[in-house]
């Protein structure tokens, strides 16, 4: 029997569309309304709201807290955020990097890509390559964009580790969550 559909990296293409769907599910009112009531939770809620913040589909619903949000202490909420956020991107990071591997080895060996290399390649040598790489990464992970494309290029197109992911995604998402608290 055939499959109706057929894709060449399916991980993938499912992570996508479940980011897809949860987005569509979270932006009915009912489900946004349950986290804005998380600012009855004090601290605990500020935890909670960091974890929603690194989730691309949450992340909008966890900036609508903050702004709401008026802590005594920014620099406490910002830390107890941030290690909400280190707890989700950890969880991305592990999934990705075990889930997806063997997709990500052979993304790597696509024609399009080796072009792309081989075209940043002669205009921009290997270490700058990388370190653009990691900037752009952290501009994902520090912002209320989705972190999983920051943390998917981290965790299948660099070697990166747990340990330096965890600590780049705390002082990332605790800067741009304080950055929200104090607006």
């Amino acid at each position: 029997m055939k499959t109706l559909f057929k894709f060449k990296y399916p991980k993938i293409f499912l992570l996508i569309i479940s980011i897809t769907l949860a987005y569509i599910l979270f932006r009915y009112t009912a489900i946004s309304s349950y986290f804005s009531a998380l600012g009855s939770l004090s601290y605990l809620g500020v935890f909670i709201a960091g974890m929603l913040f690194a989730f691309g589909f949450s992340a909008p619903f966890a900036v609508v807290f903050f702004l709401a949000l008026n802590p005594a202490n920014i620099c406490l909420a910002g830390i107890i955020g941030g290690f909400g956020a280190l707890i989700s991107d950890l969880l991305i990071f592990n999934f990705i990097k075990i889930s997806f591997e063997d997709e990500f080895k052979n993304i790597k060996k696509e024609k399009a890509l080796r072009q792309f290399k081989n075209i940043m390649g002669k205009g921009i040598g290997r270490e700058i390559r990388k370190y653009l790489m990691y900037v752009f990464a952290g501009i994902l992970i520090a912002s209320p964009l989705p972190d999983e494309a920051g943390v998917i290029m981290l965790a299948g197109l660099t070697r990166t580790n747990q340990i330096t992911l965890g600590i780049v995604s705390f002082i990332l998402n605790t800067a741009g969550i304080m950055i929200i608290l104090c607006i």
